[in-house]
């Protein structure tokens, strides 16, 4: 199982991004996907997941302004960022828990100010 991710990039500070993963390689959906980052210095923390059943959680400094949708037929997950500002800058990381836990390989996001 692979997991592909695209969208991140250099944005100003209120801007938008969007980023997406797909998962390739299985034909079993995902029990959970979703989006951790680490920004230098600092550990990995969670940004945002959705369940199989829907359900979603978002880490409290992302609340309000990033939203995340995914398709679990087709194992994509898509996180759509917005108002975002220096904090926000890090590397992105897809999640996906199928089966067992994947990682992506990472996408920059830089938000200048």
């Amino acid at each position: 199982v692979q997991l592909v991710e695209s969208g991140g990039g250099l944005v100003q500070a209120g801007g938008s991004l969007t980023l997406s993963c797909a998962a390739s390689g299985t034909t079993i959906s995902f029990t959970q996907m979703g989006w951790y980052r680490q920004a230098p210095g600092k550990e990995r923390e969670m940004v945002a997941l959705i369940s199989s059943d829907g359900s979603t959680n978002y880490a409290d400094s992302v609340k309000g302004r990033f939203a995340i949708s995914g398709d679990n037929a087709k194992n994509t997950v898509t996180l759509q960022m917005n108002s975002l500002n220096s904090e926000d800058t890090a590397v992105y990381y897809c999640y996906a828990y199928i089966r067992w836990t994947r990682w992506g390989q990472g996408t920059q996001v830089t938000v200048s100010s």
